[in-house]
């Protein structure tokens, strides 16, 4: 079974993992929607969960634009097979994969949050399967702040 302690544990454990940085706000809205979500997906709940942990967090303004936020569009190359892919990473009751949206809520969502251009990282797939991911290109949405 996918949700089993000592598999969710195997699935989590990755060899140096690149840094991650995210806006301080999105983090903090992130890690309720995984403790949310933790009973209904645990893998990929578990997988964000581990992600936000070990990020950096800074103010918005201070992100840098190649960091992939939610509803970032990102490019993706998958090493292993030499394919990329190309989708807009959002919130679950967004996701839809015939227009490209990969909930955050997914193991490979889970895994592009907060990663930079250029950065790569070994990573589960729905199946289990371990993948070497690299953002080959970042387009964040309109940063909208919050006036002071």
């Amino acid at each position: 079974m996918m949700g089993t302690p000592d598999k969710v544990a195997r699935l989590k454990r990755a060899p140096q993992a690149p840094p991650i940085l995210l806006a301080d706000a999105e983090a903090e809205a992130l890690f309720e929607l995984a403790l949310i979500w933790q009973r209904r997906h645990p893998l990929a709940a578990g997988l964000l969960l581990d992600e936000l942990d070990r990020a950096a967090t800074v103010p918005l303004r201070e992100l840098p634009a190649d960091v992939v936020t939610m509803r970032s569009h990102v490019v993706f190359l998958d090493r292993a097979s030499g394919e990329r892919h190309s989708v807009q990473l959002v919130y679950p009751g967004e996701a839809d994969m015939a227009l490209g949206r990969v909930s955050v809520l997914t193991p490979i969502g889970a895994g592009l949050i907060g990663l930079r251009r250029g950065s790569a990282i070994d990573w589960p797939n729905r199946r289990g399967e371990r993948r070497k991911l690299e953002i080959v290109e970042v387009i964040q949405p309109p940063r909208q702040e919050k006036a002071a």
